[in-house]
């Protein structure tokens, strides 16, 4: 599928909403029946395909584009392509790919186990398509040989200002005070076993390699960056932690032991000070979206607002909606649904 079919996806899923309001209008009060009834439901059931279809299309464009592979007519990696032979493990491929690249090092400095610096920075920028989080958040470079980074944070917030006259002196400030959060590196780890047949006669073997790399650190590491419990891995958003968020920021006025109402999301968006609302976004599973884009306003206007533009995410109450397959999807009493907020800052 091309972009220019995945944007015709998007405007057909937006006509359904077009064609579902001008019907439920018609209706206001009144029961619907008959033939608008029937043109309703399969516009519904039509919609949720068009949406599935459409965060699968997306998910794939992504992970296309962090292949990334070069142009024919681009200038040729000698080092990247001696490096592909060499992960086929014939003795003279891997020697040849170490005279080739001298400063990586023998076995026993490790040099079999360095990849050029062209496929680690394509792995990396893989992830940074992939993961969304990547995208929305605060991403540290690397630390070097530090052990650990340290993050000042506001523990209690200073008094305003005041207005004084010109000959007093300012009066002093004896409430603020400013923590300390340290955050440590965790290990991820996977071996992935491949034939020699495969890389050394497969096409693109290795940026095959280097997709399923992607992947794997990929889906691992978003699993952990939402439910994580910080111990030897990140302390996921939807984990409940004074180092995290804490439940003083939990918001369920206006829903349903079972359901998320409009009430819900305007007592959610509404908990967020307006500073932090021009880059404010919500997370959720695509159940939880799905629920939601059925929602709608006291004046009987959806409240989800489907992209028609490719790249661009579907909107809810003016914010952009983010979907994981890893946010929570269990809607009973005191379960996590949802995430609405500045993710750069906090």
């Amino acid at each position: 599928m091309t972009a220019k079919k995945l944007i015709e996806l998007k405007q057909e899923r937006a006509n359904l909403v077009t064609q579902m309001r001008e019907i439920h209008d018609r209706y206001d009060d009144k029961v619907m029946e008959g033939e608008d009834l029937t043109t309703y439901t399969n516009a519904e059931t039509r919609f949720e395909e068009l949406n599935a279809s459409i965060e699968a299309e997306e998910k794939l464009l992504t992970r296309e584009r962090a292949i990334g592979e070069k142009s024919p007519d681009a200038p040729k990696d000698e080092t990247r392509e001696l490096f592909a032979k060499a992960l086929g493990g014939r003795p003279a491929d891997i020697a040849q790919y170490l005279a080739a690249a001298p400063t990586l090092g023998d076995d026993g400095q490790a040099g079999y186990l360095t990849a050029p610096v062209q496929f680690v920075a394509d792995l990396i920028k893989g992830l940074d398509d992939y993961l969304f989080i990547r995208r929305l958040a605060r991403v540290v470079g690397p630390i070097g040989a530090a052990q650990s980074l340290g993050f000042p944070y506001r523990k209690t917030a200073a008094s305003d200002a005041t207005w004084v006259p010109e000959v007093t002196a300012a009066p002093e400030e004896t409430n603020i005070e400013y923590g300390r959060r340290e955050f440590k590196p965790n290990k991820m780890a996977k071996l992935l076993k491949v034939s020699r047949t495969l890389m050394r006669h497969a096409p693109m073997a290795e940026s095959t390699l280097r997709e399923e790399i992607v992947m794997r650190i990929g889906t691992g590491a978003e699993n952990a960056y939402l439910n994580g419990d910080g111990t030897a891995k990140p302390l996921g958003l939807f984990i409940a932690n004074d180092a995290g968020i804490d439940t003083d920021r939990d918001i369920a006025t206006g829903n349903t032991a079972t359901t998320i109402t409009f009430d819900g999301i305007k007592e959610a968006k509404f908990n967020i000070k307006q500073q932090y609302w021009a880059n404010a976004q919500w997370l959720m599973h695509r159940d939880a979206v799905k629920m939601l884009a059925k929602i709608k306003d006291g004046n009987g206007q959806y409240v989800w607002q489907p992209s028609v533009i490719s790249g661009q995410p579907d909107r809810l109450d003016g914010h952009p909606v983010n979907m994981s397959e890893y946010a929570p999807k269990t809607f009973t009493t005191g379960r996590y649904v949802g995430i609405f907020g500045d993710f750069k800052r906090g």
